[in-house]
């Protein structure tokens, strides 16, 4: 078993920024889109780890993780999840994590690059075994502990999220994931 931390887009916070849509954490986590070099690097009993993007004002924090349970494509995901096809919230927001259409094609609210559209299709991850912060305590004491504990299980010293946690992810050993995994459920624990 091994892992990978990374941090999400800037602006992306649930609590004060915007939605976060990849990875999908409520209910049966996924991660579908994005990160497909994360999605292809991992296998079935590793886990997935994402920190906030920045927000002004706010402390970045560890959104969660959860343990991969299986890898499927996006044809496969779209048929199981037809609720996590792209589409707006009321809000405007884009949300969802199956970037094809019925028909198998790029959904028109995609917005990544052309070139990269049949590489973001395969790998699509199911997870299970979600540990997520979500109260207002759970979320207030993850963006007071976030940085300590990084630094902590990377054994690596920083004053944001990015200075341990490189934008494009760090690959984490048995031992870290276990330590990130105790950390969320005491968070959760209360």
């Amino acid at each position: 078993m091994i892992g990978k931390i990374f941090i999400t887009r800037s602006g992306y916070d649930p609590k004060c920024g915007k939605h976060v849509k990849d990875p999908y954490l409520e209910g049966e986590p996924s991660l579908g889109a994005c990160r497909p070099d994360v999605r292809k690097q991992l296998n079935v009993g590793d886990y997935i780890f994402t920190i906030s993007g920045k927000v002004k004002g706010v402390d970045q924090f560890v959104l969660g993780g959860f343990e991969i349970a299986r890898k499927i494509h996006a044809r496969e995901a779209l048929k199981e999840y037809p609720e996590r096809q792209l589409h707006l919230l009321p809000d405007g927001q884009l949300t969802g994590n199956v970037v094809i259409d019925a028909d198998g094609k790029k959904h028109p609210l995609d917005q990544h690059k052309d070139k990269t559209f049949e590489r973001r299709l395969s790998n699509y991850i199911v997870g299970k075994n979600p540990i997520v912060l979500e109260t207002d305590e759970e979320v207030q004491r993850g963006r007071a502990e976030t940085m300590d504990v990084l630094q902590e299980i990377m054994k690596k010293k920083g004053k944001i999220p990015k200075d341990v946690i490189t934008r494009f992810g760090t690959k984490l050993s048995e031992k870290q994931v276990l330590q990130l995994r105790d950390w969320l459920k005491g968070l959760k624990a209360g």
